[in-house]
């Protein structure tokens, strides 16, 4: 595997090691205002930009260890038996400002609930978001629909609203947007789209929390808004999940499914599991590390935002350098991940890969993101199984492999790049390190070729 084309965990595991080596440098002027020459690449031998490293993450807060000690000596770890993980869901409910959350064992197991709460059954069609982590179409797979993908805008990384309509067919049943790298979607135009052709809207916010569209938390603008606390996550527990949303019967459904089948709230019946059910319960433990968390997540994010903003200042000029662009009605972005677009052409061609690289020796670790997820093999392994030859027609499924092409997605996976979300908890000194070796890079372009 090519030492650029890692998993977004992987890089994240990397760029909060703070293992950065470094030698002393000179920095280097904003872009366009070089006033010394510029030095050799540390690719080339030269000193390197970054001389120091980066945040940890995650970050442990020791006022957590005598409540988690706690619930162990006390032998209530099982939700049924504690109170951690309904005190949870009491509060992230209204941290995300709505009526309930679930708390569940993983994003991708929120994901399952809501699915299943909301209907998505075996031989409907679920239009997805093709540029995000594997679990957002792992699940639908899992939940015997196919996911029919649909092209990403490169501008903001996102679904991209203007290719929905085309993909709607008698039996699609749900879309599912993601807020992938914490950046908003186009809500209002997908719920537009949603209500005129009678789906469901189940938000993927795994990696979005306290992100913001017209002012409301990403997460609580659609049927359901799913959450995921994994370790590289800007509230994290190990593991760990949630699910929000208003409608009482719809969050009962979701209970009453993580847990078993067994009657919950408005969910009755005659017998002791009146619905089909799985166990997707959060521990009481990790309740117990989110809400320690929880004291953070605000100041973090704002540390975050205010870096971010910053860095866009510093790079957005410099040639061949575009970075992401909030989507319509879209008010802030949590910024799991920064992201921009490299286009070689103003690099002299240089590949991203040696950009990559380049950047990586400066002490600035960075990824090249996701590939094209919609041509992964786990798809035609779906696709050649005998529960989907009975479950959708040949020629539905010739159909589906034509039409699995998306340009514009493709583009950006080859054009990507991301710094991890602990390098924004530093400072405006951090950032221009970030700047200064972007634009040593640029200076030196001619020498990369």
């Amino acid at each position: 595997m090519n030492e650029n084309n890692v998993t977004r965990r992987q890089f994240m595991a990397a760029a909060s090691a703070g293992a950065v080596a470094a030698a002393a440098a000179g920095t280097i002027p904003a872009y366009g205002n070089l006033t010394k020459k510029t030095e050799k690449l540390a690719l080339l031998g030269g000193p390197k930009v970054r001389t120091k490293g980066w945040s940890p993450w995650p970050i442990w807060d020791s006022s957590a260890e005598d409540p988690i000690l706690a619930v162990l000596r006390s032998g209530n770890w099982y939700r049924g038996s504690g109170t951690k993980v309904t005190e949870f869901e009491k509060q992230y409910a209204e941290l995300m400002g709505t009526k309930r959350c679930l708390a569940t064992a993983s994003g991708t197991t929120a994901l399952l609930v809501a699915m299943h709460a909301l209907g998505v059954d075996a031989g409907d069609e679920v239009l997805v978001a093709p540029y995000t982590f594997i679990a957002t179409y792992n699940v639908v797979f899992l939940s015997k629909a196919l996911p029919v993908f649909v092209d990403t805008d490169q501008e903001t990384f996102t679904m991209n609203p203007d290719k929905i309509e085309e993909r709607i067919t008698e039996r699609t049943k749900a879309i599912l947007p993601v807020h992938i790298l914490g950046l908003p979607a186009d809500m209002d135009a997908i719920n537009a789209i949603a209500k005129k052709h009678n789906l469901v809207v189940i938000e993927d916010a795994c990696q979005a929390w306290l992100a913001e569209y017209n002012n409301k938390k990403c997460g609580t603008l659609s049927d359901l808004g799913c959450f995921s606390f994994q370790n590289s996550k800007h509230l994290p527990a190990g593991e760990g999940g949630a699910i929000v949303g208003n409608d009482e019967e719809i969050m009962d459904r979701c209970y009453s499914f993580h847990n078993c089948g067994r009657p919950y709230g408005s969910v009755k019946g005659t017998s002791s599991y009146p619905i089909r059910g799985s166990n997707r319960r959060m521990q009481e433990f990790q309740a117990v590390i989110l809400m320690s968390q929880m004291k953070r997540i605000k100041k973090d994010a704002d540390t975050r935002l205010e870096n971010a903003l910053y860095l866009t200042s510093r790079i957005k000029e410099i040639p061949g350098i575009i970075p992401y662009k909030l989507a319509r009605g879209a008010t802030r972005s949590a910024y799991h991940l920064y992201p921009f677009r490299y286009k070689k052409e103003q690099f002299n061609n240089v590949l991203r890969d040696k950009f990559l690289s380049a950047l990586s020796a400066e002490g600035i670790p960075c990824s090249g993101g996701y590939g094209p997820q919609n041509k992964d093999g786990l798809i035609e392994d779906a696709l050649n199984s005998k529960g989907y030859k009975r479950l959708f027609s040949k020629k539905r499924l010739d159909q589906y492999r034509e039409e699995n092409h998306l340009p514009d997605n493709d583009q950006l996976c080859q054009e990507a790049v991301w710094f991890g979300q602990n390098m924004l908890l530093g400072t405006k000194s951090d950032m221009d390190d970030i700047a200064n070796a972007i634009e040593k890079i640029y200076q030196n372009r001619g020498k990369l070729a």
